[in-house]
């Protein structure tokens, strides 16, 4: 399983558009096998991403939670003492 990968729904303040692209971005190199698309596949390679992103963002939008919204720092720190423990890091 990869773990990471970004959540974005339920947090304070919410997602932001560029959170959601580069997410969008993310799973295009991840599907598409290539970092930097050739100028051949640019074009379908953007469209891929600006789709993508607004399917997220039409699904963030969405979706309903009776859980409280999560800190994005206290988040931060949690994945940060993770990979601490998991790479034997500070």
């Amino acid at each position: 399983m990869c773990r990471n990968i970004r959540v974005l729904h339920n947090f304070d303040p919410p997602a932001t558009e560029e959170e959601i692209h580069a997410s969008a971005l993310q799973y295009v190199r991840k599907i598409s096998g290539a970092a930097k698309p050739s100028a051949a596949n640019a074009e379908a390679f953007e469209a891929a991403v600006a789709a993508i992103t607004e399917a997220t963002s039409t699904l963030l939008n969405s979706l309903v939670t009776k859980a409280p919204p999560r800190d994005r720092e206290i988040e931060a720190a949690k994945a940060k003492a993770r990979a601490a423990e998991r790479y034997g890091t500070e």
